[in-house]
């Protein structure tokens, strides 16, 4: 079993950055799959990002790619969402999450098997 915490939320203005980290504890981190889910009031839990055990292979949603970047440190136990150029509709609370199925970079939610509590990203225009 492995749990999650979220960090590095907070408000900026349209166009800048934020990092948030997810710090895993617990065994096998480094075997996980790894994603990063949004959601905004009134709307449905989104997929934004997932990576791969190695880091080697990423999967996005449309609307961040290019802007949004996922990596991890298994030595550290941890993954990473870079978001730059940051955009009003990006404002939610973001949430890690960890899937040890199998090695699908799967953006359905219900097919990670442990989440944080989520870390709140506020974009003004």
């Amino acid at each position: 079993q492995v749990q999650l915490v979220e960090s590095g939320g907070g408000l900026v203005q349209a166009g800048g950055s934020l990092r948030l980290s997810c710090a895993a504890s617990g065994r096998g981190f480094s075997r996980y799959v790894m994603g990063w889910f949004r959601q905004a009031p009134g709307k449905e839990r989104e997929f934004v990002a997932a990576l791969s055990w190695t880091g080697g292979s990423t999967h996005y949603t449309t609307s961040v790619k290019g802007r949004f970047t996922i990596s991890r440190d298994n030595a550290k136990n941890t993954v990473y969402l870079q978001m730059n150029s940051l955009k009003p509709e990006d404002t939610a609370a973001y949430y890690c999450a960890a899937r040890n199925i199998d090695t699908y970079l799967s953006s359905n939610p219900n097919g990670y098997n442990y989440w944080g509590l989520g870390t709140q990203v506020t974009v003004s225009s």
